[in-house]
């Protein structure tokens, strides 16, 4: 058996005499060590100098020792196939056995030896061959589902977005995996005379977050469109407007708006708060006819209004803390109102924080650079985006889910 390398172990015995003549005989390269040897580490750092494809011990040694060489010798490479031999002892192989361990008995004659380890090695070959196929069995069934959670979570998203006379909507959605954390949603409430508006992010990623993601906003939607017919009289309620100022206008709307946020924030934290799942969100509600928009920032990063003459865009700060967090928490309203030519840009923290080949970040900066100037659509603003963020990253792997909304306002018409 040319080529074949062999770590042989002894104990308190050397090798048998005959054994090692054996395996000289087959061109088997042996490295004999006791077991404390096979664990010694060359320097003091670094991992042993052992390797090999076969790991030959006595029978008299206790079968974890054996397997905790095997796992050493492993750190270098392939998992070794491992035979115990007994001259005399013949009852200790039974416990080898058992964790499956091959075993040589006398006579330790070249051909012997040989056929065994043969056998062994295509026992062994089989048995990984095996495994490596229900592997990829499990993997495929994995992707399988994954795809699976995907269509169902893409079904969570709207078909199409309402398109309101004079207003241009347009959404990226680009998942860093299979499944996402990050959502949107565009519906109508109070008898199509508001259009709710909704961008969340979950924390964390993969299946877990796609979980909550489906429940978060089904409650929100679920919530706010019942409460819809309750808010079909006109009232006035305080608010933050923009610029930070408190006031009182009329917000029809906001009862489905407030009912919805609350009352997902405390099904959350009454029934998931030990799971450690929460969703910062920006849930708008417009009136397309005035430009007036009603909202509730739970922790999210500010969304910005790009105003149509240009220059610098006016951040809709949090009015609350991001959902799941705090038990009955208090929600405040704020309040803007977009103009003619203006545009909302709703985005989630996958966009400032997309990385580039070397780990640098996009940046904030750079995103009020691109909205510095204003846009013609939502379609041009999210395309303007998109492409500088392809450029950004290049070849690098997406960290994190990357959401974008862009709400425009037609100019009006001289």
């Amino acid at each position: 058996m040319p080529d074949v390398t062999a770590l042989l172990l002894h104990g308190e015995a050397n090798p048998p005499p005959d054994l090692l003549a054996a395996l000289h005989h087959e061109d088997v390269a042996v490295d004999v060590r006791t077991p404390d040897e096979a664990f010694a580490v060359p320097g003091g750092d670094g991992p042993p100098a052992v390797g090999g494809e076969v790991l030959m011990a006595p029978a008299a040694l206790p079968p974890r020792t054996v397997r905790a060489v095997s796992r050493r010798m492993a750190e270098s490479g392939r998992t070794p196939i491992v035979v115990v031999y007994a001259e005399h002892d013949f009852d200790a192989i039974e416990a080898h056995i058992r964790v499956g361990h091959d075993y040589l008995v006398p006579p330790f004659l070249p051909p012997l030896v040989r056929m065994r380890l043969r056998s062994c090695s295509e026992r062994t070959r089989m048995s990984r061959a095996i495994q490596e196929v229900e592997a990829q069995a499990e993997l495929l069934g994995y992707e399988r589902e994954l795809r699976i959670g995907r269509e169902i979570q893409q079904g969570f998203l709207p078909e199409s977005l309402p398109a309101p006379e004079g207003w241009d909507l347009d959404v990226r959605f680009r998942p860093a995996r299979n499944v996402a954390g990050d959502f949107y949603d565009v519906f109508e409430l109070v008898n199509r005379r508001r259009l709710a508006l909704v961008v969340a992010d979950v924390c964390d990623k993969g299946v877990g977050a796609a979980l909550f993601m489906a429940l978060i906003r089904s409650l929100l939607r679920h919530t706010a469109e019942h409460s819809g017919l309750q808010s079909l009289v006109t009232t006035r309620a305080p608010v933050i407007t923009g610029q930070g100022h408190s006031g009182s206008v009329p917000v029809v709307g906001a009862t489905p708006l407030m009912n919805a946020v609350v009352g997902t924030n405390g099904y959350l934290t009454r029934n998931h708060g030990g799971q450690g799942y929460f969703a910062t969100l920006f849930f708008a509600v417009l009136d397309p006819a005035t430009g007036n928009l009603v909202y509730i920032n739970g922790g999210h990063n500010p969304p910005l209004v790009v105003p149509w003459e240009g220059g610098e865009p006016s951040p809709l700060e949090p009015t609350g803390p991001a959902v799941g967090v705090i038990p009955d928490c208090a929600f405040s309203l704020g309040y803007t109102r977009i103009r003619p030519g203006d545009t909302l840009f709703v985005f989630t923290d996958g966009v400032p924080e997309a990385r580039d080949a070397r780990g640098g970040f996009f940046g904030d900066d750079r995103v009020l650079r691109l909205l510095g100037e204003p846009a013609l659509s939502g379609r041009a603003l999210v395309e303007r985006m998109e492409t500088a963020l392809r450029e950004h990253a290049g070849d690098a792997e997406q960290h994190d889910d990357i959401t974008m909304m862009a709400v425009h306002r037609a100019a009006a018409v001289d």
